[in-house]
């Protein structure tokens, strides 16, 4: 079956065609700059040249018909007809608590994520945007939708609620939810694969590590914690994001500056993160480089953030009482050597010793510890389109 998975931003659309049970990944693409001048398409059949397509799209049904003619195109194309698409799969960030796992999209299920734009506005809009113009597009391909929060809808009550009046909780469902599902679930069951043991009978930590970033604590094939929370500012230090901090600082901030509390979550969001502790870039590529030179707040910035994943792997060992291996994933945790190398130093304790030979490589799906480690260090590429598309066609073919 031939699955186009889709990933819109609000200003941007991410794509790909994979052919489940044959050749994989067929075409790629994205959508930059939607309802903005300027706007444009970089597509790329596999194995041929990337194609570039500088036209006006005024909205995502634009955006979305650009990149079904790209997959139709004689020269550059994927597709003879858009009959050849069995699904069509979704990356949705939040379905609340009524998702745990990934749906057939109805009537019903578009209202739900309509209600749960409160608790993702930035994000859930535009999903539900790019699900409209397809089935629009498409009326008669069925569409599934995959959340970012399923996942972790496995976490206990005790991990997921907060100390607050539980009032909150009934009436607004302020609570942990958890974000990066997908990727945590994919290098999570990679990681059981690698060691050669059921999905079902491992503890795994996983390292989501990008310019946003997570942990998860994945016990026995079900996630039982994980580091973001009612929305994902909370957790790890990040490119822009400070990660978790007391909540008092936010007034604090904004009645010394004369800002609201919304102008502050901006600046948490925004400017924050190792961004905000370097003052020179939340590329981790630009702070290395200017680390390497002897600035200083960027080498404080990249202490910062190592001690605090250091400080979760610490406690989800704890937690899950041990634990078979821990996975680095993600834009950082693939692809940065000294960054894996200074979270995994002097964790020895706990069973955690990198090897730093093997550890020199980037992007390849190996292992990472040295021989005497008692918890496999991991490095899995994260692929949530290959998750989306698997759970895509799960559905559908049992239609």
């Amino acid at each position: 079956m031939k699955v186009l998975v889709v990933n819109c931003g609000s200003s941007s659309l991410k794509y790909q065609v994979l052919e489940m049970g044959g050749s994989g990944l067929l075409a790629k693409g994205i959508v930059e700059r939607i309802g903005i001048p300027g706007s444009f398409l970089k597509h790329e059949k596999v194995g041929d040249d990337k194609m570039v397509l500088e036209v006006e799209m005024k909205n995502h049904k634009d955006a979305i018909a650009h990149v079904l003619e790209a997959l139709l195109n004689e020269d550059h194309g994927v597709l003879t007809s858009l009959d050849e698409l069995g699904a069509v799969g979704h990356r949705v960030v939040h379905g609340g608590e009524k998702y745990a796992s990934s749906v057939l999209i109805t009537e019903d299920v578009v209202q739900v994520l309509e209600e749960c734009s409160d608790l993702a506005p930035l994000h859930n809009p535009p999903n539900i945007l790019g699900i409209k113009a397809c089935q629009e597009l498409m009326p008669t391909t069925p569409m599934v939708g995959v959340f970012d929060t399923a996942f972790h809808q496995t976490v206990p009550k005790e991990a997921y609620l907060y100390a607050i009046p539980y009032e909150y909780y009934e009436k607004y469902q302020v609570r942990k939810y958890g974000f990066h599902g997908t990727s945590h679930k994919y290098v999570a069951e990679r990681a059981a694969a690698m060691m050669g043991k059921a999905f079902n009978e491992v503890k795994v930590i996983t390292c989501h590590l990008g310019n946003g970033a997570s942990c998860a604590a994945v016990k026995n094939g079900v996630c039982i914690d994980t580091s973001m929370g009612f929305t994902p500012l909370d957790g790890l230090v990040m490119g822009t994001r400070s990660g978790a901090i007391d909540p008092a600082v936010i007034i604090y901030i904004a009645e010394k500056e004369g800002i609201t509390a919304d102008q502050v979550i901006n600046i948490l969001n925004k400017k924050s993160g190792v961004l905000g502790i370097s003052g020179v870039s939340s590329d981790f590529r630009d702070l290395g480089q200017a680390a390497e030179e002897g600035v200083e707040r960027a080498v404080l910035a990249l202490a910062v953030y190592a001690l605090r994943v250091k400080t979760y792997i610490g406690s989800y060992i704890a937690e899950m009482n041990g634990a078979d291996a821990l996975v680095f994933t993600a834009g950082v945790g693939e692809n940065d050597i000294a960054m894996r190398e200074l979270i995994c130093k002097d964790l020895d304790a706990l069973g955690i010793k990198i090897d730093k030979e093997k550890n020199n490589i980037r992007g390849e799906e190996t292992i990472l510890s040295a021989d005497d480690s008692k918890i496999k260090i991991l490095l899995v590429p994260t692929n949530e389109e290959l998750m989306i598309a698997r759970d895509t066609v799960e559905i559908v073919e049992a239609l």
